[in-house]
């Protein structure tokens, strides 16, 4: 019989292929919208800063809220916001209405992360952490990868793409249903996790800036990828519906690298592996592999492109999920949310910033420049992971 807490694990997990489906529904359609509406990619690029800006900022006020007043209900809110917005986003006239509704998606799913992240502190053991963090973090990259075939099968049947914002956005009211009637209510805290937790408390503790820096220098090469991916192939001379393979392969390395990271991290914990270095090990090759992106200007084939871009997403998945776990393992039990937040909030000010350096640079340049500069990132990133986890010495639970 599956234990209550994998089937917690299973809807979060359901929850992030979702909120990937809806955010990707408007960069597959990307092409087609650019040529309805003219635009170039700095127009597309301020859309996506839309989105960013209301997810980076969101997402610590989201922790915050979920810390208060509970995953189950904080979920709850945050999935019926952001389904409401994602449909919503068919009424679109203009580049300012894209915007507009993009940005009140962002809010709705800037909870998702923090939320989850939170679930799994509340129902997961330490040696199953990274193994429930791989799970729900591995939605991103199926939802990612289910999205193209998605979202053009759906334009091409329905005659529109207005359709197809409805149709991807209801699906949060389905998984609204088996939240409501699985998950429980906030587990009760000891009278030492119960203690408030103040934000000059969180920014004293070295893990804070671990999780802050290792999600802020690493989030946005992912973001490069899962929002200019078509647009690159497109820019590379490649047919949107000749190179679906090649666009669902990096997703689906990113989903494999989630479980490696994860799973590995895991047996370190059980075999007595102190929790920090169980941590790192992982972090290291994570990080280093992200380094593939160097190679993909000079890659001359849709294979070669394609195999290029699934070994950064598979080793920036292994990095993704101990960054994400981080806030679970380290941060008081009443601020994992926002510990989780705050990183995210730090992860959606670097994507921003390095969304409007894409938009101009291969409007005006091409995308060579950003592939070679995308790898200094992670390589800062586990720097800053390697230097500040483990030096709170505290009971970690």
């Amino acid at each position: 019989m599956i234990p209550h807490r994998w089937w917690i694990g299973g809807l979060l997990f359901a929850s992030t292929v979702i909120n990937y489906i809806d955010r990707q529904t408007l960069a597959v359609l990307a092409p087609y919208l650019k040529t309805d509406y003219h635009w170039n990619n700095e127009d597309f690029a301020k859309i996506i800063v839309a989105f960013r800006i209301a997810y980076a900022l969101g997402q610590t006020f989201a922790g915050r809220f979920l810390d208060k007043t509970g995953t189950r209900n904080g979920l709850t809110v945050s999935v019926l916001w952001y389904s409401i917005a994602a449909m919503a986003t068919s009424l679109a006239n203009s580049l300012t209405g894209f915007c507009g509704f993009r940005f009140a998606l962002g809010l709705g799913e800037s909870a998702n992360w923090p939320g989850a992240t939170k679930a799994v502190r509340e129902y997961f053991p330490p040696n199953e952490r990274t193994w429930a963090v791989a799970l729900f973090d591995s939605g991103s990259s199926v939802g990612a990868a289910i999205a193209p075939m998605l979202v053009l099968w759906l334009y091409h049947w329905s005659g529109g793409w207005r359709a197809v914002f409805l149709i991807t956005g209801a699906l949060g009211f389905l998984w609204l249903i088996a939240w409501r009637a699985l998950s429980k209510e906030t587990p009760a805290l000891s009278m030492e996790d119960a203690k408030p937790v103040h934000w000059p408390d969180l920014f004293r503790m070295p893990e804070t800036w671990a999780a802050i820096l290792s999600r802020g220098l690493t989030d946005p090469v992912w973001f490069f990828i899962t929002d200019w991916l078509a647009i690159y192939l497109v820019a590379r001379g490649f047919k949107m519906e000749e190179s679906l393979l090649a666009f669902w392969i990096p997703f689906a390395a990113s989903d494999l690298g989630n479980f490696a990271g994860g799973g590995a991290s895991s047996y370190l914990v059980r075999r007595g592996v102190r929790l920090e270095w169980a941590r790192k090990a992982i972090a290291i090759p994570g990080a280093l592999g992200m380094c593939a992106l160097v190679f993909i200007p000079a890659a001359a084939t849709i294979t070669a492109i394609a195999a290029l871009f699934a070994t950064a997403t598979f080793c920036y998945s292994m990095f993704s999920t101990i960054a994400i776990t981080l806030p679970a393992d380290f941060a008081p039990a009443r601020a994992v949310a926002t510990v989780s937040g705050m990183s995210g909030t730090a992860a959606g000010l670097g994507t921003i910033a390095c969304t409007f350096i894409v938009g101009y640079v291969s409007d005006h340049y091409s995308f060579a420049p950003i592939l070679m500069g995308a790898t200094v990132f992670p390589l800062l990133a586990l720097t800053a992971m390697m230097l500040l986890v483990g030096r709170t010495r505290r009971k970690t639970i």
